[in-house]
């Protein structure tokens, strides 16, 4: 068994069933409705939405503290003292999660922290296929696996479509006029994850059910993407007769393994309801072990 034990935030939306099988512990962030804040991955996503509907007023979402990852650290070092732990961090130019988890670990020579630059999906598969090679390789030490883990991070790429610019608005990423003209005209802006930045890098028209199968086959045909695997996440409300064809377009495009997985609550606020994030890794040119 590796002594190196994985660590992500529950922004990188991990099912709970690959935490498990992998012993990846997750750091809570929050999300806070009206006077009241919850920890991310206590509540059902679909309570976002319901929220909003109701109140017309989004709720505020905010990083993992210091706290949060001082419990989880000493929990680890109690049950593990041989162990180094790896944080596989959520983007740091987006939340302050990064930031805490670097003052948790002053003093712990035991905890190494990596920014993924990359949000939900796109973390989720870092830290999975990270959480792969170290069974596969437990003889391992930080100073491997660190290098490991930054070939992945710079070759992960992420992308994704909101099927609405309502929540986006509400949040105060777009105007009103972008949004109602967005509505009106059937417009989704491609988000595109650089550098850990969320950016907006095309505008599509059509409906979901095009633009979904689009994504996956813009995505296949834009970058030199490994086909071993596509990870894709939903936020509540994405329709469920769209997975087929989502899926036929991707083994259409060789992937030989599709993930599917659920956003959270952090995510679901900011995507919306019935987004759509598709997740990969570019072709390690160089033949390495993280291939």
């Amino acid at each position: 068994m590796s002594q190196i034990i994985l660590v992500a935030e529950t922004g990188a939306d991990i099912p709970p069933e690959l935490a498990a099988q992998y012993n990846i512990r997750i750091v809570p962030m929050h999300v806070s409705f009206g006077g009241t804040t919850r920890d991310d991955g206590t509540f059902p996503s679909d309570e976002v939405c319901s929220y909003y509907e109701r109140v017309r007023e989004l709720p505020r979402t905010s990083g993992s503290t210091p706290e949060d990852f001082t419990r989880v650290f000493d929990q680890l070092h109690t049950e593990h003292p041989e162990a180094h732990i790896l944080h596989l961090a959520y983007s740091a130019v987006t939340t302050c999660s990064y930031q805490s988890a670097k003052i948790a670990a002053e003093g712990r020579d035991y905890v190494t922290s990596l920014d993924t630059k990359a949000v939900t999906v796109g973390q989720c598969s870092i830290v999975i296929r990270m959480a792969r090679l170290l069974q596969a390789h437990p003889e391992w030490e930080i100073e491997q696996a660190t290098q490991v883990a930054e070939e992945l991070i710079a070759r992960a790429r992420m992308r994704f479509i909101p099927n609405e610019l309502e929540y986006l608005r509400a949040g105060g990423r777009v105007s009103n006029a972008a949004a109602m003209c967005g509505k009106l005209l059937g417009i989704h802006p491609l988000i595109e994850l650089k550098d850990g930045y969320l950016v907006a890098t095309k505008k599509l028209r059509g409906k979901l059910d095009k633009l979904a199968p689009r994504l996956v086959q813009d995505f296949a045909d834009s970058a030199c993407l490994e086909r071993e695997e596509l990870w894709l996440v939903w936020t509540p409300g994405f329709p469920g007769t769209l997975r087929a064809p989502v899926e036929k377009i991707a083994r259409h495009c060789g992937f030989q393994t599709i993930m599917w997985i659920k956003a959270g609550g952090v995510i679901t606020t900011h995507g919306g309801p019935s987004a759509l994030g598709v997740a990969g890794f570019m072709k390690n040119r160089r033949g390495g072990t993280d291939a």
